[in-house]
């Protein structure tokens, strides 16, 4: 059990519609409202003391849960004050950028990359996308055959293109901006002038990213030790800054950005949205992004509609996204290898949209435990059938390619689903080895059935499954 020092402030954040409250725990006894925050000089009315109540309720009756989650929110308003006084540094110099030249804009809409970062156990890195001031439904994309056949889909018209594409301008258009040499590739075909060059505008946003910290340095509006531009010497398709946060450096890999409109996602004829407000997976695929991968070629990247969804999933009720807290530290915790390599966020993130999607009624989220337990059936399955499929994509697997080891992670995954309880404290010291505990052959074979049957993913096969490994 996670033993705390009494009593010990927490950051409680209940459901979006509440406000926030500081609360006080003291091991072996429930939580109690110590003061409101926003600070109001009023009295606690009815409804308060019954949803305190309630968790108290809930608390008492599964301490380890309760307290390990209050360790992973009460970190969080941090994270974010934190990423916020980078971002604010960084915003600085993609001004200067945007200043010296209008073709890369700045995005002040960053709530998104915020909430990521504050939900991530690992605290590392964070993309930041640059989007380029052109009207890309204007230009031509064009396939870029052969390559990348594993790549992200987006829907052009009425068909999909692979992810890696050229983007060329046409000869009747109005893209004088971007035929100069510093981006542009002239290669005349009856239809286009050339090409936009990724590897050009990466080149050229490092040289007006060089330029603009030199800039804010020498105004005095960057302080000394604040950023460092070591990174940049490396050539890749992003361009990390490392950045002070006021307690430790975060690195923002910036990554230019062309934005396209799309038609709405086309999915097959048995998909049903369920467990998202109707209308979701249109408002959130309605716009496509293009990040460079090699220097000639674009390609497709859904991180942000996949950020949406997640934005969207933390306005329902219920334990979503604490779910998804709390498997990321325990995989932070327990599950990766000395070497890093494991499941990431990203692949979490894909789970609790799954799970979020598999069991869409309100009530299955009402517990913690239980709503954990959801995301642990999805996973586990995955990792048997060794398939992730992408939520918006699902012919891709997330899995392919990745070099993790899914023979060794899952029976770290099945140890946590049969006992969890150990696995719910911190490590501050060594870690313990943990013993794996096993379910049955039965329930192994049933987590074998969606990668023989694609249908399961459209049954309540996973209401069921839950019911095995909750009683195993």
């Amino acid at each position: 059990m996670l033993l705390l020092p009494a009593p010990t402030l927490f950051a409680l954040a209940f459901p979006s519609h509440l406000e926030a409250y500081f609360c006080v725990y003291t091991p072996g006894t429930t939580f109690c409202l110590l003061q409101r925050q926003p600070a109001q000089e009023q009295q606690k009315n009815a409804q308060e003391r019954l949803i305190l109540c309630l968790f108290s309720a809930m608390a008492a009756k599964s301490p380890h849960w309760y307290s390990y989650l209050q360790v992973i929110l009460s970190r969080e308003i941090q994270r974010v004050e934190h990423f916020q006084k980078a971002e604010n540094t960084l915003l600085i110099v993609l001004e200067r950028v945007n200043a010296i030249d209008p073709r890369f804009t700045v995005d002040y809409s960053r709530n998104l990359e915020a909430l990521e970062f504050a939900l991530c156990a690992a605290e590392d890195e964070v993309t930041m996308q640059v989007p380029l001031c052109i009207d890309a439904d204007d230009l031509l994309i064009q396939e870029c055959s052969g390559e990348q056949s594993n790549s992200e889909k987006v829907n052009n018209g009425n068909h999909q293109i692979p992810g890696s594409c050229c983007f060329k301008v046409p000869k009747d258009g109005s893209h004088q901006n971007w035929t100069k040499e510093d981006v542009f590739s002239v290669a005349g075909s009856t239809e286009s002038s050339g090409h936009i060059v990724p590897g050009k505008v990466l080149c050229l946003l490092k040289e007006l990213i060089i330029a603009a910290i030199v800039h804010c340095k020498s105004q005095s509006l960057i302080r000394p030790g604040e950023l460092s531009a070591e990174r940049l010497k490396d050539d890749d398709v992003q361009l990390p800054l490392l950045i002070s946060s006021g307690w430790k450096m975060i690195c923002f890999n910036i990554v230019p950005v062309i934005r396209r409109k799309q038609g709405a996602l086309k999915l097959s004829n048995s998909w049903q949205e369920m467990g998202f407000p109707q209308g979701s997976m249109i408002r959130v695929t309605e716009e496509a992004d293009f990040i460079p991968t090699s220097y000639y070629h674009w390609r497709y990247c859904t991180n942000r509609s996949i950020l949406k969804l997640l934005q969207i999933v933390s306005s329902l009720k219920g334990y979503h996204l604490d779910s998804l807290r709390l498997l990321d530290q325990v995989n932070h915790e327990n599950w990766r290898e000395e070497s890093k390599k494991g499941l990431t966020f990203h692949h979490l993130k894909m789970v609790l949209l799954w799970a979020t999607h598999l069991f869409s009624s309100p009530e299955d989220w009402i517990y913690l435990e239980g709503s954990v337990y959801r995301l642990l059936v999805v996973l586990l399955c995955c990792l048997v059938t060794k398939n992730l499929p992408h939520f918006l994509y699902p012919g891709q697997n997330l899995f392919q390619d990745d070099g993790l080891d899914l023979n060794n992670l899952y029976p770290k995954v099945e140890s946590f689903a049969c006992s969890p309880e150990p696995f719910l404290k911190f490590h501050f010291t060594t870690r313990e080895t943990n013993t794996h505990q096993h379910m049955d052959n039965g329930l192994k074979a049933l987590l074998h059935l969606p990668a023989e049957d694609k249908s399961y993913w459209n049954t309540a096969f996973f209401d069921m499954l839950l019911d095995k490994v909750t009683d195993s």
